[in-house]
């Protein structure tokens, strides 16, 4: 599979550099079948500009698959929604894949842990309400997300048996800085994405999978910092807490082309 994926990066490489002089059905032919899975995170919730068809799922031209697939003459499948579960994607998603897809990318977990409601506990609430929040969220993490992340990686394996995975993670989302939440909240927050990010390489790991860490890459650029490519409270509500134009393509594409130059040089 690896070999594989070498090789179309390779040709899609080469129908880039030469779409000039080349007929178009030749470029076809190097397409990359690639598939975009997950949530917010993914789809691109945040930047603000979004294809009209995608409705509530909120896909933007700007989101990282967009750019990824656009860079690597890569045919996308973009299939992520905003707010989706590891439930929504094995109901809705996962018949974006089939045997001739090469790669796969793939962010989920954070809904079905309620991340959302527990930031905005943690933004607008007590410190007593924020804690408890984190502590749920955490022990969720821990005990019952394995299992999903299990059955949703292997429904992956089963749909695409022939595709690399790369399962990204997510971002800490607060850096230092001065904003309104504070630096004990920002640290809870931070410390239960370090948490989803263990659990989530662990079990990526078992299925296989590649894990890719978003966290390096967005290092000083959370909520709180100057120049953030992660948004801060904001309306519509719903742009809140993610990445921004910025991020999508100074934070996430890097991190899935570092993760796809590793899978294709192993």
């Amino acid at each position: 599979m690896r070999a594989r994926l070498l090789t179309t990066l390779a040709g899609a490489a080469l129908a880039v550099a030469t779409a000039v002089s080349v007929a178009p059905a030749a470029v076809a032919q190097q397409d990359l079948a690639y598939a975009a899975l997950g949530d917010s995170y993914v789809s691109g919730t945040g930047i603000g500009q979004y294809d009209p068809d995608s409705g509530n799922c909120q896909r933007s031209p700007l989101a990282y698959p967009e750019l990824w697939a656009s860079e690597n003459a890569a045919s996308l499948t973009f299939a992520a929604c905003s707010g989706a579960t590891t439930d929504d994607l094995l109901a809705n998603q996962i018949g974006a894949l089939d045997p001739a897809t090469d790669l796969v990318s793939v962010s989920i977990g954070g809904n079905d842990a309620g991340f959302a409601s527990v930031i905005t506990t943690c933004t607008i609430g007590t410190s007593q309400g924020c804690a408890d929040a984190v502590a749920g969220a955490q022990a969720f993490i821990a005990d019952e997300l394995p299992a999903r992340l299990d059955a949703t990686y292997a429904a992956i394996s089963s749909s695409a048996p022939n595709a690399e995975v790369v399962v990204i993670g997510y971002p800490h989302l607060f850096s230092a800085g001065t904003c309104l939440v504070s630096n004990e909240r920002r640290t809870l927050l931070n410390e239960t994405a370090d948490l989803l990010a263990d659990v989530t390489n662990t079990h990526a790991g078992a299925a296989g999978f590649t894990f890719a860490d978003a966290r390096p890459a967005f290092q000083g650029r959370g909520y709180c910092a100057s120049g953030a490519w992660i948004n801060g409270p904001m309306l519509p509500l719903t742009e809140s807490y993610h990445p921004n134009a910025n991020g999508h393509a100074n934070g996430y594409l890097p991190v899935l082309n570092g993760a796809v130059s590793s899978v294709a040089a192993s």
